[in-house]
Formats: C-alpha cells, sequence, structure tokens
C-alpha cells in the first residue's frame, strides 16, 4: 500500500510540475507567437476524451486527498490516470510547439 501511496503522489506532483512550466510563456508575457495559433478539431466528439480524463483526474485526486490516499486501487488509478493526462499534454505541446516554429 506504501508503492501506490509513493506512486500516485508522485505522479500528481509531476503533472502539477509540468503544468506550471507549461504555463510559462503564457505569464512571461511574450506571447506574440502565440496569439495565431488555433487548434480547432472538425469534430467535437474529439474533445469529449480529453475533457473525461480532466474531470477523472480531478474527482479522483480529491477522493484519494480526502481520504489521506488510503485506498490502494483508487491510489493506481489515480497514478494511470495522470500518467495518461501527461502523456497527452505532452503531445498537446509538442504539436504547438511544432506550429510555432
Amino acid at each position: 500500500m506504501k508503492a501506490s501511496q509513493i506512486a500516485a503522489k508522485s505522479a500528481v506532483r509531476i503533472f502539477l510540475i509540468l503544468l506550471v512550466v507549461a504555463m510559462i510563456p503564457f505569464l512571461k508575457g511574450d506571447a506574440a507567437q502565440l496569439q495565431h495559433i488555433y487548434l480547432a478539431p472538425k469534430n467535437p466528439w474529439v474533445l469529449a476524451f480529453p475533457i473525461l480524463l480532466i474531470l477523472c483526474f480531478i474527482t479522483l485526486l480529491v477522493i484519494c486527498a480526502k481520504n489521506k490516499y488510503k485506498y490502494a486501487d483508487l491510489n493506481w488509478i489515480l497514478t494511470l490516470n495522470t500518467i495518461i493526462l501527461i502523456i497527452y499534454g505532452v503531445m498537446v505541446s509538442i504539436r504547438i510547439y511544432q506550429l510555432t516554429k
């Protein structure tokens, strides 16, 4: 059970650190090159998975934090969800980086 707590807390911390690092271009005020980037999907259902993933992350994070990471199953689900969210965020960041070059 201790391994699941460490994995869940580490995954969440890594995600939050990456989220703060991704916000640096917006906070620096040098967002001129980001103003002309439009990421509009052709089908609105494409956004269903990322929205569901983010909502599940928030829900699992609240449940695990409320229970102080006592339940190993919830910890592993939160870890898996966070890893998938990190991968998705990296893919979007790479796509935006390619558009700004």
